[in-house]
């Protein structure tokens, strides 16, 4: 692999290891990547979240910083729960009508009704993992269009503000 100047070995060994670890299970991620893409869907300027590679992104933070994993394992398993006790089965069986409905009552903390309110905090997270994993890939990137940092064009100062100051440049340059 090419080494990056300025990055020392030990965090190359760091991100191999947090790469070839796993954390959450198959069902985990079927879900993250459910939610990812009702919080970013497909459309027509760029591809969802899952496109993206956001769930691999979110496995990869929740990792490496560990105060995650928590919050985040447990928003999952409180998802499926609310699931089952309204749908009768698990968040990524569910209809995309019955999935919506449930995110729509944890998508807005404020509105959250009390019994909504661990829901919210664990989408709240998942949302801001999610945008954040979303505009930092390549596919993100382009949907914003952000061009990367450009300096300015500077074509010097301005004649009126030369001769303001009583400035004549064609007495130093021709």
């Amino acid at each position: 692999s090419k080494k990056l100047p300025g990055v020392q070995d030990f965090e190359y060994e760091r991100t191999e290891q947090l790469y070839a670890e796993k954390f959450f299970d198959e069902h985990e991620m079927a879900t993250i990547t459910v939610l990812a893409d009702i919080i970013i869907p497909k459309d027509n300027i760029s591809g969802s979240a899952s496109e993206a590679g956001v769930p691999d992104f979110i496995e990869f933070i929740v990792k490496d910083l560990p105060d995650n994993k928590i919050p985040m394992r447990g928003g999952l398993r409180w998802l499926d729960l609310q699931s089952k006790k309204r749908y009768g089965t698990v968040f990524i069986k569910c209809s995309a009508k019955d999935q919506l409905a449930l995110v729509d009552d944890i998508a807005y903390p404020d509105l959250a009704r009390p019994e909504m309110k661990q829901g919210a905090a664990f989408f709240s997270l998942m949302r801001n993992l999610t945008s954040s994993g979303f505009y930092t890939s390549e596919m993100g990137v382009k949907d914003i269009g952000y061009a990367g940092n450009k300096p300015g064009v500077w074509n010097g100062v301005p004649d009126d503000v030369l001769k303001e100051h009583g400035f004549d440049p064609t007495k130093f340059f021709g």
